[in-house]
């Protein structure tokens, strides 16, 4: 057992859950990390993994020693603990002080553009890499719209469509829908300048492609690759999309007590629609189900690539793909059947 260590922050939620069931598989050793030392034992039992590959680590987010101890035992950090608005700046820094690699699976735009805006010194000069957002919403999107725009000119718009049906959320996931709804000021990216400013939602028409078609959407969805995609992507606006339809289903915020196979139970593609300031453009896509295990085996594809050293050439905090080649990262998660690829 010489593989380094990677920690999942939050383990006994359903996204880390599925994190070190995935990790496990591939005959990885983890810690199990968070604030609930009974249910990490309970956890650690119920995965029921032979020769030691399971520890657990007790750190609550205002213990700092706890927190920087597990970045310390830890080649990279997983951190699946949301809303991210509260979580995600205890993890990044104890990863930074402990010298682990970190990833994320933040929704929300402004935990995103704070750790871009306020770690990223800290983080190369530690030599580690940050993730934020490598996840179902905003980590696929982020690649799908480099792939899609890698060799185009003039960038005018990149607006990124999520079909959703089926969506049940965790206890977390609520929150965190509640903050969104909430929230007055929205992270946008328009004209090439990144805002915080009060936004009117509207409704407007996606055209995705068969056998979804156009369908009603909420614009903006404050998504985070409004943050991540202008890195790499030179458009003169981005903007996230979601189906009107998604938060119309009764059961997305009614099923905090559904089991894991009920969470499995979902319909998606995600479509990137790029198009130039002269005319024209170009679209990708994604297809699949199950949302939730999607984006957990994209941080586990990232956590093991970072682990054994195929880091990318330089450190600090980075979308995805800014870490890793956009197009054969997709085509490798659609040979594990994260979903169909067309691009």
């Amino acid at each position: 057992m010489n593989a380094p260590l990677i920690a999942i922050y939050g383990a006994t939620g359903h996204t880390g859950r599925l994190v070190a069931k995935e990790l496990l598989a591939r005959d990885h050793p983890v810690i199990l990390a968070g604030r609930n030392g009974a249910k990490l034992q309970e956890l650690a039992v119920e995965l029921n993994a032979p020769d030691g590959r399971i520890r657990t680590h007790v750190a609550t987010l205002d213990d700092e020693a706890a927190l920087r101890e597990l970045a310390e035992r830890s080649a990279v950090i997983v951190h699946c603990a949301g809303p991210y608005a509260e979580t995600a700046l205890p993890l990044a820094q104890a990863a930074v002080d402990g010298g682990s690699h970190y990833i994320d699976h933040a929704v929300e735009p402004h935990p995103v553009k704070l750790l871009f805006d306020t770690m990223q010194a800290r983080a190369q000069s530690a030599g580690i890499v940050m993730i934020p957002q490598l996840s179902f919403y905003g980590g696929i999107a982020d690649l799908l719209a480099a792939a899609v725009t890698e060799g185009m000119g003039d960038v005018d718009r990149v607006t990124v469509g999520y079909s959703v049906t089926g969506w049940r959320m965790t206890p977390a996931a609520v929150k965190t829908a509640e903050l969104l709804i909430g929230e007055i000021d929205r992270v946008t990216f328009a004209d090439g300048v990144q805002r915080v400013e009060p936004v009117e939602i509207r409704n407007t028409v996606f055209p995705f492609p068969p056998p979804v078609g156009p369908r009603t959407m909420i614009a903006p969805f404050p998504s985070g690759e409004v943050v991540t995609i202008p890195r790499h992507v030179p458009a003169r606006r981005v903007e996230s999309q979601l189906t009107a339809s998604t938060f119309e289903e009764e059961q997305t915020f009614t099923s905090q007590d559904a089991t894991a196979e009920e969470r499995a139970r979902t319909d998606f593609m995600i479509a990137v629609q790029a198009t130039s300031v002269g005319g024209g453009g170009r679209n990708g896509h994604v297809r699949g189900s199950d949302i939730w295990w999607v984006g957990a085996l994209a941080s586990v594809e990232a956590a093991t690539r970072l682990a054994s050293g195929q880091t990318p050439p330089k450190a600090g905090v980075l979308s995805t793909a800014e870490a890793f080649p956009a197009a054969p990262f997709l085509r490798h998660l659609a040979t594990l059947n994260a979903f169909t690829l067309a691009l």
